[in-house]
């Protein structure tokens, strides 16, 4: 068994964030999304939501994703055609595939991994019925190439009910974001006028709720998990791609009304073996007078340097990086830093 220095070890990002008057996160009713944390209401945007930003946010950075669809059979298809097939032979193949895969939920698959089920089509002459479900998985795990194709894969992780062996465990784990601090959502009344009206008066009224907060997120990038499946420069270029999205990428709600275009406040980077560690900010900070990112940064940075700490050798701390105060310290620094640590 070859062996994993990277084992347990991860990227930590503890990120600060503020926005003024937004909804970037709707429930079923369209309001923000709230939670109850330490006894009051704080704002929430969703892990779902936040990682589909940062994961169409990675194509600005090189990275070419995956396809996540519940439309596979159109995708086999096209491949078969490339690796020969006739019309109707990559018909029959394209559903056959899709049929034995997918269970009309979204699978996540990558460019190489149709090329190579279309490949195993084409050795069984494009009979369908030859086509073996467990064959198909076997083929497409070792197909699947996350330096190339399918980073977001391995990023975001790949679970296909039918097909257990195509099972990717997941290299980043996002948190929900939470504000730091006690919010009520507050609504905003709003008219519209009609060009060709003959009366004075709006000629619709409506309601949009909305707040603002300092959103505190928490991501984890296991560095063991994608050195399963990558090599040390496929990993670096891994890190600075996520860290950018991370960076960039901010959820998409209301955006065209309620501008959302706050870029972080602050970040500790922890580079870290062992245990997980998430601040639960249960406490929620006061404003004083100054806002809420300055208290929150204070009481972000405090709690983590008290579990450094307490944890002892157990914190297993191998580097820490405090980005946002240090104006000479910019977010390439922040990815050169992390990219250090894989040799």
């Amino acid at each position: 068994m070859v062996s994993n220095p990277y084992q347990k070890i991860r990227i930590e990002y503890h990120i600060l964030q503020s926005f003024p008057v937004t909804c970037l996160n709707r429930d079923d009713v369209g309001a923000p999304k709230t939670a109850v944390v330490g006894g009051v209401t704080r704002a929430r945007v969703s892990s779902q939501c936040w990682k589909r930003q940062v994961r169409l946010a990675l194509q600005d950075f090189g990275v070419k994703l995956a396809s996540r669809t519940k439309h596979v059979a159109p995708l086999f298809r096209t491949a078969c055609e490339q690796a020969g097939a006739s019309a109707e032979q990559a018909e029959a193949c394209g559903t056959k595939i899709a049929d034995l895969l997918s269970d009309d939920t979204l699978l996540f698959i990558s460019d190489s991994e149709a090329t190579s089920l279309a490949a195993y089509a084409a050795e069984v002459g494009f009979e369908a019925d030859k086509l073996k479900d467990k064959e198909l998985a076997k083929r497409a795990k070792k197909a699947l190439t996350p330096a190339t194709d399918a980073l977001d894969i391995a990023l975001f992780g790949r679970m296909v009910a039918k097909a257990a062996d195509m099972n990717i465990e997941a290299a980043a784990c996002f948190s929900h974001a939470l504000s730091t601090h006690k919010v009520s959502n507050e609504i905003d009344f709003f008219t519209a006028l009609d060009d060709q009206a003959e009366e004075p008066g709006a000629a619709h009224m409506g309601t949009l709720e909305f707040n603002s907060a300092t959103y505190y997120r928490y991501i984890s990038l296991d560095l063991g998990q994608l050195a399963a499946s990558m090599e040390p420069d496929d990993i670096r270029t891994a890190i600075a791609a996520f860290t950018y999205a991370l960076y960039q990428a901010v959820p998409a709600a209301r955006q065209t009304t309620q501008s959302g275009a706050s870029p972080w406040d602050f970040a500790r980077v922890l580079v870290r073996r062992g245990q997980r560690l998430q601040v639960p900010f249960d406490a929620p900070v006061k404003a004083k007078g100054e806002g809420y990112a300055a208290p929150s940064i204070e009481a972000l940075t405090t709690y983590l340097d008290k579990k450094e700490r307490l944890s002892g050798s157990l914190f297993g701390k191998l580097g820490c990086y405090d980005w946002g105060l240090d104006e000479n310290f910019s977010i390439d620094d922040l990815v050169q830093a992390l990219q250090s640590h894989v040799q």
